[in-house]
C-alpha cells in the first residue's frame, strides 16, 4: 500500500524566499543553510499547506500575496484520500494537490485537488499527514498536562476506553452538580415564585373563564346596550316588507312584489324569456317573506332587560381585571394559567427534585471513583512500557545510563464533598481523572529522577523529545515527520547519534529535519541548501538540491565556517562516509 508522501513544494513570495521549488526525499530530508537565509520559511510554508494561522506579516515587501503549492503521492483507500474525496477533490494518478495563497490584506484561500475548500479541510489532513516538532514543542513536553496527554496517546485503547466513560460521567456529574446547586441557593426565590403563581392561579379558578367567553359577552353587551334601537329598527324594516294590518293603505315590498308576478304570470306562457324573470320574481317574494319572518322572530327575542345588561357588565369586568394581569385575551389568560399550573408542579417538586439529584449526584461520585482508579491502573502499565521504550531509545541518543520514568500521584481534596475517592484517599479530580503525570529524567547513574523540566539540559531535553516521537513512531505512526530544529542544544557524539537514529525513522516514514548540525545532516538521504542573496535592497532565497562536491562543500561549512578547509572537507567526507556505512 502507498502511504502519503510529501514530493514537493513551490513557494512564492513567502518572507525572503522569493521564488523556490523545495524538492523532499520519501526517507529523510535535510534542510540546511545560513542562519536568516529563511530555513524556517520552509516549515512555515509546510504549515500554511496544512491549515495554519495565515499571517500578512508573512507576505514578501512589495508582493500582493504569498503562494505554497505542495504535491502529495496518496494511497488508494487511505485516510487522507477518502477525506480529501469527500472535500470534492481530484486525485490524479496518485497525486494530491494543496494550494494555499494569503494576501497582503489579510485573505486567505485554500485549494485541495483543484477544488476550494475551508482551510480547516487542509487542518484535518495534517492530523493524518504530519507530526511537526520544534522547540516550543519541546518546552510544551515540559508541561506535565502535555505529558499525561503524550502517556496517553501512548497507552491507546487501555486508556482511552476508560477514558472515554469517565468524561461523559464526569459531564453528567457537572450538570447534576449546577441543577442542584441552583435549586438549593435559589430556593427563597423560586418558593416566591412559587407563591404568586399560587395567587394567580387561585384567582383565575375564581372567575372560572371559558375559552372565548370575553368576546361572546362583549357581543351580548352590545346587543343589550342599543336593544330599543335595535327593535325599533327591526319593527320598521318589518312593516316595510310585510305592511302593517292596522293601516291597508301603506304599500309593502311584498304587495308589490307580489303584484309583479301576477302580472307576468299572465303573459309568461308566450315567451321563455319573460317566464324565467317571472321566476326570479317568484323568488324574490319568497325571500321577502323568509326575511320578514326573520324580522318578526327578532323583534321578539330581543331582550332589553337591564338586569340582564348588568350582569354581563359585571362579568365583562371580573374577565378584564384577568386580562390586565395575565394575557390580551381569556385566551392568552387560559395558556398562562396551565404553563403556570406546570411551573408551580416543577417548584412543588423541589424537594423531590433535590432527593433524586443528591441519590445521582452520590452514584455519579462512585461511578467516578471506578473510572478514576481504572484509568490510574491503566496510566500505571502503560507508564512502565513507554518509560522502557523511551530509555531504550535514549540509548540509541548517546544517553546510554539515563533512565526515564513517569511519577503518578493524585492530590489529597481538601474536603471530601470536593473529591473522590481513589485508593482509599479523597483526591483533588478533573475531566481527565486525578492524577497528575510527570516524566522524569535521571541522566546518569546515581543521579535521582528528576522532572525534565528541571533535570535535563537543553541537548538532553532535545533527544527525549526525539525519543518520545520515535516511540510513538512505532505505536501511533504518520506518514511525515517534520523536526525544526529540534537537535538544538546537542552537539559532537550525540549528534551524530541523532543524525543516525532518525535516519533509522526515515525508514518507516518521511522525515524533514531543518537543522544546523552537520552531523546530522550528512545521515540524509536528501539535503537542501536554503541559501540568501543580496541583489539591492531586495533580498531573496533560493533552494537547491545538493550533491557530491556541493554536499561537501556546505557540510564543511557547517563544520568550520569554510568551505574550502581542507580539514572540514575531510571531516565531512568521513561523516558522509560514516552514514553511508550505516544505510548498508
Amino acid at each position: 500500500m502507498v502511504v502519503s508522501v510529501l514530493e514537493e513544494m513551490r513557494i512564492r513570495s513567502l518572507g525572503v524566499i522569493d521564488d523556490a521549488v523545495v524538492e523532499l526525499s520519501p526517507g529523510f530530508t535535510a534542510v540546511t543553510g545560513e542562519t536568516g537565509a529563511g530555513k524556517t520559511m520552509v516549515v512555515t510554508s509546510l504549515g500554511l499547506l496544512l491549515g495554519g494561522r495565515a499571517d500578512p506579516a508573512l507576505v514578501r515587501i512589495g508582493a500582493k500575496a504569498a503562494v505554497v503549492e505542495g504535491r502529495i503521492t496518496v494511497g488508494d483507500g487511505d485516510t487522507v484520500a477518502l477525506r480529501a474525496e469527500e472535500a470534492g477533490a481530484e486525485i490524479e494518478d496518485g497525486a494530491l494537490l494543496i494550494s494555499r495563497t494569503v494576501s497582503a490584506e489579510g485573505r486567505s484561500r485554500a485549494h485541495l485537488g483543484g477544488r476550494s475548500v475551508p482551510v480547516g479541510v487542509l487542518a484535518e489532513l495534517a492530523d493524518e499527514l504530519v507530526a511537526v516538532h520544534g522547540q516550543t514543542d519541546q518546552q510544551g513536553l515540559l508541561k506535565p498536562a502535555r505529558q499525561r496527554q503524550a502517556l496517553d496517546r501512548y497507552a491507546g485503547d487501555g486508556v482511552a476506553v476508560p477514558h472515554e466513560k469517565y468524561a461523559a460521567a464526569y459531564r453528567r456529574l457537572r450538570a447534576v452538580v449546577v441543577e442542584l446547586d441552583e435549586i438549593t441557593t435559589r430556593a427563597r426565590e423560586r418558593a416566591q415564585e412559587a407563591d404568586l403563581l399560587r395567587f394567580g392561579l387561585d384567582e383565575i379558578a375564581a372567575v372560572e373563564p371559558l375559552p372565548g367567553e370575553d368576546a361572546e359577552l362583549a357581543a351580548e353587551a352590545e346587543r343589550l346596550g342599543h336593544a330599543e334601537a335595535l327593535a325599533s329598527a327591526a319593527a320598521l324594516a318589518h312593516t316595510a316588507l310585510a305592511g302593517n294590518p292596522e293601516d291597508q293603505e301603506v304599500v309593502d315590498a311584498t304587495t308589490v312584489v307580489a303584484a309583479a308576478g301576477r302580472s307576468l304570470d299572465a303573459v309568461r306562457s308566450h315567451d321563455p324569456a319573460l317566464a324565467a324573470l317571472a321566476d326570479r320574481i317568484g323568488e324574490i317574494s319568497i325571500l321577502l317573506a323568509d326575511v320578514s319572518g326573520d324580522l318578526a322572530g327578532y323583534a321578539d327575542q330581543l331582550d332589553a332587560d337591564p338586569l340582564r345588561l348588568a350582569s354581563v357588565e359585571e362579568r365583562r369586568a371580573a374577565l378584564t381585571a384577568l386580562t390586565r394581569k395575565y394575557g390580551e385575551d381569556i385566551g392568552a389568560v387560559l395558556a398562562w394559567s396551565e404553563a403556570g399550573a406546570a411551573r408551580l408542579t416543577e417548584l412543588d417538586g423541589d424537594d423531590d427534585r433535590i432527593g433524586e439529584l443528591t441519590d445521582e449526584r452520590d452514584a455519579l461520585r462512585e461511578e467516578l471513583s471506578a473510572l478514576a482508579q481504572a484509568l490510574t491502573d491503566a496510566r500505571t502499565e502503560a507508564a512502565a512500557r513507554f518509560a522502557a521504550d523511551v530509555t531504550e531509545e535514549l540509548a540509541s541518543l548517546a544517553m546510554p545510563h539515563a533512565r526515564v520514568s513517569f511519577a503518578i500521584r493524585q492530590t489529597e481534596a481538601p474536603d471530601e464533598a470536593s473529591g473522590i475517592d481513589v485508593g482509599g484517599r479523597s483526591v483533588v479530580y478533573g475531566p481527565s481523572g486525578a492524577d497528575e503525570v510527570e516524566l522524569l529524567l535521571a541522566p546518569h547513574p546515581g543521579a535521582q529522577p528528576r522532572p525534565i523540566a528541571r533535570g535535563a539540559s537543553g541537548g538532553e531535553l532535545s533527544r527525549v523529545m526525539l525519543a518520545v516521537e520515535v516511540v510513538f513512531a512505532g505505536s501511533d505512526p504518520v506518514p511525515t515527520y517534520l523536526f525544526d530544529e529540534v537537535d538544538a542544544g546537542v552537539g559532537g557524539k550525540a549528534a551524530v547519534e541523532v543524525g543516525r537514529r532518525l535516519a533509522k525513522l526515515a525508514r518507516t516514514a518521511q522525515v524533514v529535519v531543518v537543522t544546523h548540525l552537520p552531523q546530522v545532516a550528512a545521515f540524509a538521504d536528501r539535503q537542501l541548501l536554503v541559501e540568501k542573496t543580496v541583489d539591492g535592497s531586495v533580498t531573496s532565497s533560493g533552494v537547491t538540491v545538493l550533491e557530491g562536491e556541493d554536499r561537501v562543500r556546505e557540510l564543511s561549512r557547517m563544520l568550520a565556517g569554510q568551505e574550502d578547509s581542507q580539514t572540514a572537507r575531510a571531516h565531512a567526507e568521513e561523516l558522509l562516509a560514516t552514514a553511508r556505512a550505516d544505510s548498508a
